[in-house]
């Protein structure tokens, strides 16, 4: 008890001595970069929304009718390794779709369980249009571009084996297309199914609404939209033909998503297209998931798509600003938190307890009126309220867990190429990807310094 009567009193003394300027001194990075962008930002664009839900009703109205009196026939793609247990349920989800006319083709990636034997008997009796086999890993890329030249028809929805759906997704997700003629492909919103295994998925439950659900609706809004889940995704195929389909990953859906962007395609979001999927339900499980997620940033958004960057004949203020907003808050602004965090420990030593229970109590309530913002949206409240709990743990999870992690990913990936060697892809797929990206980065270089030369030669008398 008197620990905890002495603990209030250093703290009740310590805001004593405090002022504002002094508050907003010491988390200067809370206050003045994570509150605009990832707080207030959001509130503005889900109130403009809302405030304009009529002009949205009839545009989603008008499109739906579009649709209905187009029915296009859509090829529904499945790539994956050993994902037989799921198959059977994916395939029940599908068959309860309002929407009925497509095809189902499921691209077996070398399984090594009992896949075939499943997707083969399934295929039998009427249940899958077609099946494909590589005998060899070729990774995903390889397995869904497979998918696609098989493909017959005129939208792709790309599924993971262990999604399920609502079932009106597939109208859903497919609605876009008709609102303009410019989209090519359109995002869903992702949702956690086994949210309550574990503190860890019931967290990442939690995440998965703020940063999709609220997150992409805004980036969408913005026409900034920048990548869409390989879980549930739908694609215009002659764009995605056009592009070259998907390359190697990790980090394939971001890199697909811009490849259609630079070829002048627009990316559609579709926040009433649900989809259901299951989360790592450890956090090292999850922590390998996130460096592999994280790498894709150096990897594609950084090293292959850097051109978006500059000011080259195609260039487009959107993709401009989709890709720098993505490297400054998710990539530099993390590396400079990193320092931050250094020195507020080193400055601050003998009152670095009550600092932090101030923080705590800051993001605290913040946390909860993000919460507030998610359930007004949310259309699953009565399912999704109980992650209330989980705003205390969101202040651990996102804002020191998931940042340490990605910093590392960063690291791994900027000096090291780390992604290169990751085991989600064939090492050989790797190794040849690999060599062509240094090859394709000494170009550029060689490039640029030509271009230089040639710039100071024709305006400079030496």
């Amino acid at each position: 008890m008197y620990y905890i009567v002495h603990f209030w009193d250093s703290i009740f003394a310590f805001l004593g001595s405090w002022s504002w300027p002094m508050l907003l001194t010491t988390f200067w990075f809370f206050f003045f970069i994570e509150v605009p962008r990832y707080y207030l930002f959001d509130l503005v664009i889900i109130v403009y929304r809302k405030m304009r839900w009529k002009y949205y009703l009839k545009k989603y109205q008008k499109a739906k009718l579009e649709f209905y009196h187009a029915m296009p026939f859509i090829s529904i793609l499945v790539p994956g390794k050993n994902e037989g247990k799921h198959i059977f349920k994916l395939v029940n989800s599908l068959r309860e779709q309002t929407y009925k006319n497509f095809e189902l083709i499921i691209v077996d990636d070398g399984s090594d369980d009992f896949t075939p034997q499943i997707c083969r008997d399934l295929e039998k009796n009427g249940f899958i249009d077609r099946y494909l086999r590589n005998e060899i890993n070729g990774g995903k890329a390889s397995a869904a571009n497979m998918g696609l030249y098989y493909a017959k028809g005129q939208y792709i929805v790309h599924l993971d084996a262990d999604s399920s759906l609502d079932r009106d997704a597939l109208e859903q997700i497919l609605i876009p297309f008709y609102t303009d003629k410019q989209i090519k492909a359109v995002g869903a919103t992702v949702k956690v199914r086994n949210q309550s295994h574990n503190l860890c998925t019931s967290l990442q439950a939690l995440e998965y609404l703020e940063t999709i659900m609220i997150g992409r609706m805004v980036t969408a809004t913005l026409g900034i939209y920048r990548t869409i889940s390989g879980a549930f995704g739908a694609f215009d195929t002659a764009m995605l033909r056009q592009v070259g389909g998907w390359d190697i990953g990790p980090g394939l859906d971001g890199d697909i998503t811009q490849k259609i962007r630079k070829s002048g395609g627009e990316i559609g979001f579709a926040p009433k297209a649900i989809c259901l999927t299951n989360v790592p339900t450890k956090f090292r499980l999850l922590t390998n998931q996130r460096l592999r997620w994280s790498k894709s940033l150096v990897r594609f958004r950084i090293r292959k798509h850097i051109d978006v960057l500059l000011p080259t004949q195609n260039f487009s203020f959107s993709n401009f600003f989709s890709n720098i907003e993505n490297i400054i808050f998710n990539f530099l602004f993390d590396i400079i938190w990193l320092f931050y965090l250094i020195n507020l420990l080193i400055q601050n030593q003998a009152f670095i307890i009550e600092i932090f229970f101030i923080k705590f109590c800051i993001m605290l309530v913040v946390g909860t009126l993000s919460f507030a913002l998610v359930m007004w949206v949310s259309e699953r409240k009565r399912e999704e309220f109980p992650l209330i709990s989980m705003v205390p743990f969101m202040v651990f999870y996102t804002g020191l867990y998931l940042r340490l992690v990605r910093i590392y990913a960063y690291l791994l990936e900027f000096f090291f190429f780390s992604s290169f060697r990751d085991p989600w892809n064939p090492s050989k797929s790797s190794r040849a990807i690999k060599e062509e990206t240094i090859d394709s980065q000494k170009n550029r270089r060689k490039r640029y310094f030509r271009n230089v030369r040639r710039w100071f030669k024709k305006h400079t008398k030496f």
